[in-house]
């Protein structure tokens, strides 16, 4: 029996790994065993020099883990493309997300909007930067704590718009999803993975990305609410 293929990922992409990492074992049977956190918290460990075979994280967060040596150069492959949607608490009115213009009012008009600590909330803040808002969202911008859902603070009523990633948006309960954020200010983030240099079984590691990366795995991630990179 081989040794389980072990991994970290940050959290948009955890239901899906877990999704295609069952799927590989049962064809090949190599167990797989990732574990999802906050993408900052991941990136930390993996740089900490944690003993892990495979890192998916956001590509500009994994290139520079390749860059200072620990994801081995020219073993990074994209996976996924993941857009960010708006929440509200189910049973709320559904905002209006037509437009740039119509989610720029939206915002203006929300007591509290939710934002993760990820890169969609970082692209999220400079729109608001770019629309020149700012000042009129001070206390009411919550970020989610590292590793915690945006929409669970939309479904305790903690906040009342929540903006993140569609993948990570669909799998909570008691909140409604609205809809994607316009073409014009869609915020898409490329998730990719690597092998860590720290990695025991490099082989076995290329082979799961190969895996994780190939064609036959587009439907399970159009079904966790993402895109074949």
């Amino acid at each position: 029996m081989s040794s389980p293929i072990t991994g970290i990922s940050s959290m948009a992409t955890r239901a899906l790994l877990a999704d295609l990492s069952a799927a590989y074992t049962q064809r090949t049977g190599t167990a797989v065993a990732i574990e999802s956190v906050g993408g900052v918290d991941a990136a930390r460990r993996v740089q900490a020099g944690e003993a892990f075979d495979v890192v998916v994280l956001a590509s500009d967060a994994l290139a520079k883990l390749a860059a200072s040596g620990h994801v081995v150069a020219g073993s990074v492959a994209a996976l996924v493309h993941s857009g960010v949607a708006v929440a509200v608490k189910a049973g709320a009115p559904r905002p209006d997300l037509s437009s740039e213009e119509a989610v720029k009012r939206t915002v203006l008009a929300a007591r509290s909007i939710g934002y993760s600590t990820g890169p969609s909330g970082t692209a999220l803040l400079q729109l608001f930067e770019r629309w020149g808002v700012m000042p009129q969202l001070e206390g009411r911008l919550v970020q989610a704590r590292a590793g915690v859902p945006v929409g669970t603070l939309v479904a305790s009523g903690e906040v009342e718009l929540g903006f993140q990633q569609r993948s990570e948006l669909i799998h909570v309960q008691d909140i409604a999803l609205v809809g994607d954020l316009p073409e014009s200010i869609q915020i898409d983030t490329v998730f990719s993975a690597g092998v860590c240099t720290a990695s025991a079984q490099p082989d076995a590691a290329r082979a799961l990305i190969a895996f994780l990366a190939s064609p036959e795995t587009a439907d399970a991630k159009r079904r966790q609410g993402m895109a074949p990179a």
